[in-house]
């Protein structure tokens, strides 16, 4: 698990899209999606459900943000 897929996941919770989390991060949508993937099987879970457009945490994915927001923070400061 590497910190700049804590980051883009963050984004992507918090933004509920992919396109606009890659703009946010700075990175290409593909690249953060593969991210967003390699993260996914690192834990051992499905972290959004992918509706269209949309990107909405599955209850794991609701789970994981409480850490992930732990994690950047504690890195930050």
């Amino acid at each position: 698990m590497e910190l700049h897929q804590l980051r883009y996941f963050v984004a992507v919770a918090e933004t509920g899209n992919f396109t606009r989390a890659s703009e946010r991060a700075n990175v290409s949508q593909p690249s953060l999606s593969q991210q967003i993937l390699n993260l996914e099987k690192e834990v051992g879970h499905k972290l959004f459900h992918r509706l269209g457009r949309k990107a909405v945490l599955t209850e794991a994915g609701t789970a994981f943000l409480e850490r992930a927001r732990r994690i950047l923070f504690e890195v930050e400061n």
